[in-house]
Order: structure tokens, then C-alpha cells, then sequence
């Protein structure tokens, strides 16, 4: 007796998706053992109506009658009672049969409840997790280098591709909604007043200072000729012209001598001053309306909204083609180091029993909360799986999977039918016998 063929999805009733392998195999077997237990059925049949037909001529064959009837009756009955659990018997509706599609929904919430209840338990779960030792088997499945770098692959796969899902356009907005809120909405002033009087008190402008005195000096030694006639084309022009010249040449020395004192005595009047002078603007930059003003006009100059669009665009375009280009690319120093923090994890979860204990128990209390909080949600997926399928559908799946073992109680039936025939009727003509009834 073959079975239809699967499976009707409830979204498309009456078209059935083809079997996968492992169930054709399963619904291969399970007509096999059909065949198998009808089989003995008909045996039993054929060995009655013989029997009986020649009882009278031989009367051992009464036993065998017996045996076969008894066969019968178990054989009919096991087929009744497996039968009933999937579809109606012959296709009439007795009470009590089909029992699998008319309670579907209920057999669909009993699973639920006890995968929920035995399954799901905080003690299960957390046992299991605490037996396992994840955390030394994620190391040393980490530390081989063909595995961490199978993990890169994996890791730069989805970047490429939540980069690609990514919006341009959305992540352009959101930088220029992030850069508008906190570097344009705030004002300057203030903030640069607060970092720069920080960074005055500790002396870290000095380092600036002594660069900008280095360039000059370098740029004056390299360029003598950069006074030229600034300072003799202010003199009268009475005077010789060589006058002019050695005054122009004394400036420029003047200058250089003063350069090289500044840059070699770290309390120079000057240094001094420019210490005095920061000291000032930075409380300007606080407490100055005026100053605070002039800085906010200055930033709204120098970034207004097109600028900050375009901004935020060119950003964001660099970054994801820079990062398409290291994803793609195995020697990248990207790739390069997302394999060494791979191989450095595993060796730190293989070899440190400390910090593989400590992920454990958070693993195990992650989990516990989880299974705490939404063990019934979890378990509810089953039973809602089971109302969403077809009746038809359900029965058929259940079938597949328990219908070949379900056979073995027809075949037994006929087995157990037959000797309880044969003893029955052993034990009825012994008491004939015996008691002469």
C-alpha cells in the first residue's frame, strides 16, 4: 500500500513539494513494511480457509485453524489501531480514529510543553554548557591557523556584504546628522577654550612653540635674502647706498641672534609672553561673548551645510571603498589582523583556565536568563509550527518518521494473535478432555 506523496504547504494547498531524499527513503520502508505485515494477514487468511475447509478430514488442523484465526483477529485489530492514529479506517469516521490530524493542534502544544519543561530547564541547559567547556573548545578550534583563517573569510564575507546592504545615502545622512549635532550645534568657543587651558597649564604648547622656532630659524638661515630692502627703503634717501645695506644685513642677523636666543633659553621673555597671551585667549574663548561670537562666525564660514554634506559623503565613500578593498584583498593588513586577533583569542581561550571558567559562567547565566525569560516564547515556536501546518500534512510527516516501527505492532499482533488462538484453543480442548465437557 503506498503512501501519497508529500508535502501540501499550507500556503499552497493541493501542491505538494517533492520528498527530500531521507524521506523517500523513509516512505520507501515504510510501504516495505506495509506490504510486510498485509503479507502475513493474507497468510493467515489462506492458512484459515484451508484449515477450516479440512478440519473435519483432519483434525489437527483444528490447531491450525485456531492459531490462524487468532492471527487474523490480532493482525485486523494492530491494523485498526495504526491505522486509526493517522486516517479514518476504510474512510469511516469512527469516533476516535484520524487522531493525529484531529488533534493536531493539541499534540503540536503538548510538544511544546514538554520540550519547555524538559528541554529548556535552567538546570538542562546550564549543565550541559558547564559540562562541554565551551570556551576551550571554541580556543583550540581558534588556534589552528586554517580555522582562523577560514573565520577571516567568513568575518570578511558578511562585512562586504553589510557594506553593500548598507544605503549610501543613509549612512551620508546619519554622519551628517551626527556631525551637525555634536561638531556644528555646539559652540566652539568654549569647548576650545577648555581644551586649550588644559594643554597650556600642562605646557604641551611648548613642543608647538619650539617647532614654529625651529621653521623659522631654518627658514632664515636658508633665506638671507628674504630682508632684502625692507628696512634701508625706509631710511632717508640722503643717506650712501652701502648704508642701507649694512643696516638691511644687521636687521637680518638681529633677527636670526634673536630666533636662536629664543629657541635655546626655555625662560625667554618672549616664551614668556606667548605663554601670557595663550593663558589669555583661552579664557577669552570661555568668558567673551564678543570672542564666542567671532568664533561661531567663523565656523559657520568655514562649514556650512554643503560643505558638511559633501563632507560626509566623501568620508563615508572613502571609508567603505577602503574597506571593500581590504576585505577583498587575503594579504590586506586588515585581513592580516583580524586572523592574528583570531589566533591570539584562541590561544587565550585554550590556555587560560581562568578566563575560560569566567566566559563559561557568563555563557551559562546569558543563556539562563534567556531560557528564564523566554522559554515559553522558545517553545511556542513548536506548537505555532504545528497549528500553521496542514492536517493532511502533519500526518503524513509523523507517519514518515514512526510508521515503519508502527508496522512491527501489526506484525506482532499476528504473531501474539496466532499463539493466543493456538493457546486458547489448546486449553479449551484440554478441558473437553479432562472434564469431559
Amino acid at each position: 500500500m503506498a503512501l501519497p506523496s508529500l508535502s501540501t504547504t499550507p500556503h499552497q494547498p493541493g501542491i505538494r513539494a517533492p520528498l527530500s531524499p531521507a524521506d523517500e527513503a523513509r516512505r520507501i520502508a515504510l510501504v516495505g513494511m506495509k506490504r510486510l505485515a498485509l503479507g502475513l494477514l493474507v497468510a493467515m487468511a489462506v492458512i484459515f480457509a484451508v484449515s477450516f475447509a479440512l478440519q473435519d478430514r483432519y483434525p489437527w488442523l483444528e490447531y491450525v485453524r485456531a492459531a490462524a484465526e487468532g492471527g487474523m483477529v490480532g493482525a485486523i485489530a494492530d491494523w485498526f489501531a495504526v491505522t486509526a492514529l493517522f486516517r479514518y479506517p476504510l474512510g469511516l469516521r469512527i469516533p476516535h480514529t484520524n487522531i493525529i490530524a484531529n488533534r493536531k493542534d493539541e499534540i503540536g502544544e503538548s510538544l511544546g510543553e514538554f520540550v519547555e519543561s524538559n528541554f529548556l530547564s535552567d538546570a538542562v541547559v546550564r549543565g550541559k554548557l558547564e559540562s562541554i567547556g565551551i570556551s576551550r573548545r571554541v580556543g583550540t578550534w581558534l588556534v589552528q591557523p586554517q580555522n582562523a583563517e577560514r573565520l577571516t573569510d567568513e568575518i570578511a564575507h558578511a562585512g562586504t556584504g553589510l557594506l553593500d546592504l548598507l544605503s549610501d545615502d543613509d549612512v551620508k545622512d546619519l554622519l551628517e546628522g551626527v556631525a551637525r549635532e555634536h561638531l556644528l550645534e555646539p559652540e566652539w568657543g568654549p569647548s576650545l577654550g577648555r581644551l586649550g587651558e588644559h594643554l597650556v597649564e600642562a605646557g604641551r604648547h611648548h613642543a608647538a612653540v619650539d617647532l614654529l622656532l625651529d621653521k623659522a630659524h631654518s627658514w632664515l638661515e636658508s633665506h638671507p635674502e628674504a630682508f632684502g630692502q625692507s628696512v634701508s627703503t625706509r631710511l632717508p634717501r640722503w643717506l650712501p647706498g652701502f648704508v642701507g645695506e649694512m643696516v638691511d644685513d644687521k636687521a637680518y642677523r638681529e633677527v636670526l641672534s634673536f630666533v636662536s636666543t629664543v629657541q635655546t633659553e626655555p625662560d625667554h621673555p618672549l616664551r614668556a609672553a606667548i605663554d601670557h597671551y595663550l593663558a589669555e585667549l583661552m579664557g577669552d574663548l570661555q568668558n567673551d561673548a564678543a570672542m564666542v561670537e567671532r568664533v561661531e562666525v567663523l565656523k559657520r564660514e568655514l562649514v556650512d551645510n554643503a560643505k558638511l554634506r559633501e563632507f560626509a559623503g566623501d568620508a563615508w565613500e572613502s571609508l567603505k571603498e577602503t574597506l571593500l578593498t581590504a576585505l577583498a584583498d587575503p594579504t590586506s593588513a586588515l585581513r592580516l589582523g583580524i586572523t592574528s586577533t583570531v589566533l591570539d583569542i584562541g590561544r587565550r581561550l585554550a590556555g587560560d583556565e581562568s578566563l575560560g571558567a569566567r566566559i563559561d559562567r557568563w555563557l551559562a547565566d546569558a543563556a539562563g536568563y534567556v531560557l528564564q525569560k523566554y522559554r515559553h516564547e522558545i517553545a511556542g515556536v513548536i506548537t505555532e509550527t504545528v497549528e500553521r501546518w496542514d492536517p493532511a500534512e502533519t500526518t503524513e510527516k509523523i507517519e514518515l518518521q514512526v510508521g515503519k516501527d508502527l508496522q512491527f505492532i501489526r506484525i506482532n499482533g499476528t504473531v501474539v494473535g496466532s499463539l493466543a488462538g493456538l493457546l486458547i484453543f489448546s486449553l479449551a480442548q484440554g478441558a473437553v478432555l479432562l472434564f469431559g465437557l
